[in-house]
């Protein structure tokens, strides 16, 4: 019986001791592994499922190819032959799953992380990796809200909403002359302050928001709102959401007879909007927060890449999510690295020319001069409309 009780007390010692082994490799920033390399683990957090897993693996897909590249570098940190490693995860576009990403993220030992894809899955996330002290870099988020949370790991390589809203609201109301104008949202983090900065955009610039709408961004049948709005007889119709419900949107404005310019941002700019619209699209706008494809200085090597690794074409954030794989990778490589306390400090001092061009960060971790270009569908594609619509300092954006 003695030995029985020695027994067990010895087994709840080494059970007690594994679990504290495991806890510390979960908190170290890599691994190590054989023949002396490190594995260094990047997050990579995307909706790999669900209405928006084209924009997801499109995303996912970029951090890949950034990763190979550098591994076929053979970087040495933390006096080792380093090998990342893209560690993927489905944060289905969802605020609660996300926050369970970003745990599993920290218990995995990530370095780092790229994304969310979405506004209201990074945002609670964030606050994850701000307590575990992981550095995160966004290419697709455009919230104001996510750099103005005061958190010292967080950097975006993409113009926020509030620059979006501005440069849509002053080409509808002065080049397309709109002066009554209707706005719906999906009730996201995106969708909704897309929609507010565009709307507070289009009163200062002298136009009249005469209706405004909401959604979701689950929802198909949006027949009842456009009635409503058909009544106020707009000049354009301005939806903040995604390719998923803008492309049904305006099938079903032809349908009630809504004779109205129909204009979205980045989430409805896409080859899966041309889709779903069909011939209902034709002559929409759209908004990007960066420059132009054919203005990317590194796009054209980029997008050749990508075609030859993936046989896919790029959605929208693969060259963004490109970048900021590399802008992580290069801080590391400048601080030595992976460790992030080591290598964080570095992501503030960020000079890197990169595909989407170049990257440089303000104090609230906001890209320095970033661009919004617009677009016009014609003929199933998206064509440039002039120069890039806007160029201002993202910390000038309330």
């Amino acid at each position: 019986m003695q030995f029985f009780r020695y027994t067990l007390i010895a087994a709840g010692v080494a059970a007690l001791a594994a679990c504290n082994k495991a806890a510390d490799s979960a908190e170290a920033p890599q691994q190590a592994a054989q023949g002396g390399e490190i594995v260094v683990k990047i997050g990579s957090a995307n909706p790999l499922t669900g209405p928006f897993a084209h924009w997801g693996r499109d995303s996912d897909n970029g951090v890949k190819l950034a990763v190979d590249e550098a591994n076929a570098e053979g970087l040495t940190l933390d006096g080792k032959q380093a090998k990342f490693e893209v560690v993927s995860e489905d944060d289905q576009a969802d605020p609660k799953v996300a926050t369970q990403v970003a745990q599993r993220f920290v218990d995995a030992g990530v370095a780092g992380v790229v994304g969310h894809l979405t506004s209201g899955a990074t945002i609670p996330a964030s606050r994850i990796y701000s307590d575990a002290g992981i550095p995160m870099v966004a290419a697709s988020v455009t919230s104001p809200k996510f750099t103005q949370q005061g958190y010292n790991n967080t950097y975006r390589i993409i113009a926020n909403d509030a620059q979006q809203g501005e440069a849509l609201a002053r080409f509808a109301t002065a080049s397309l002359n709109a002066k009554k104008i209707a706005v719906i949202d999906d009730r996201t983090t995106y969708g909704q302050g897309l929609a507010d900065d565009f709307a507070k955009a289009v009163e200062a610039a002298g136009g009249k928001v005469v209706k405004r709408e909401y959604t979701t961004n689950n929802a198909t049948d949006f027949m009842a709102i456009l009635t409503s709005i058909k009544g106020e007889q707009p000049d354009l119709v301005f939806y903040g959401g995604m390719d998923a419900q803008a492309g049904p949107m305006v099938k079903q404005m032809a349908k009630v007879g809504l004779k109205a310019t129909f204009m979205g941002a980045d989430g409805i700019n896409t080859a899966e909007f041309v889709k779903l619209s069909g011939k209902d699209g034709e002559n929409a706008y759209a908004s990007s927060a960066g420059a132009p494809k054919d203005q990317m200085p590194g796009f054209a090597s980029f997008n050749e890449k990508f075609k030859t690794k993936f046989g896919a074409e790029i959605q929208a954030y693969a060259p963004y999510t490109y970048d900021a794989t590399r802008v992580l990778i290069d801080a590391m490589k400048r601080a030595g690295s992976a460790d992030p306390k080591k290598y964080l400090p570095e992501l503030a001092k960020t000079k890197f020319d990169g595909v989407t061009g170049p990257i440089e960060f303000d104090a609230k971790g906001d890209i320095k001069n970033g661009t919004v270009a617009l677009y016009q569908l014609k003929a199933g594609k998206w064509e440039t409309v002039g120069a890039p619509a806007a160029k201002a300092d993202a910390s000038a954006a309330k």
